[in-house]
């Protein structure tokens, strides 16, 4: 088994293993949030291009009530620009930490005598879904 410490640096120095485990999993959330944000930018990019086509269709013909309906499709398309603004900027502060804490185990502290460690998010993402249909956004 393990004779050190698992919060004990290796020999030969390294990260402690809680530590390399702890910045594991924050590495795996980030990764995760930037699939489920690639899914919301690809469902709202389709979405948009239907709704307006939809509504140039309606428009053309003349039935402006249609062109209404798809139009506001097209708008709670457009609010994946909230959903995907709230992932990157989760994820870009889970990133840092992540950055922050190797450079602070890796090198110790800075020329002030304290490495600077950015807090990580408390919630494991700001947004739930990883889809868009009407009715479904969530908005904040």
């Amino acid at each position: 088994m393990l004779a050190q410490d698992a919060s004990e640096p290796p020999p030969g120095g390294g990260l402690p293993l809680l530590a390399a485990a702890d910045l594991q999993d924050h590495l795996m959330v980030a990764s995760n949030d930037l699939e489920r944000l690639q899914r919301l930018l690809d469902d709202a990019s389709q979405a948009l291009m239907t709704h307006f086509t939809d509504a140039t269709g309606h428009v053309d013909a003349g039935s402006l009530h249609e062109a209404r309906r798809a139009i506001g499709g097209a708008i709670t398309a457009l609010q994946f620009q909230d959903m995907a603004s709230q992932l990157i900027a989760h994820t870009s502060r889970r990133l840092r930490n992540c950055a922050d804490r190797l450079a602070a185990e890796a090198m110790g502290d800075d020329e002030d005598g304290i490495a600077v460690v950015e807090d990580a998010p408390l919630r494991p993402n700001p947004v739930t879904q990883d889809e868009m249909d009407a009715g479904s956004i969530e908005l904040f």
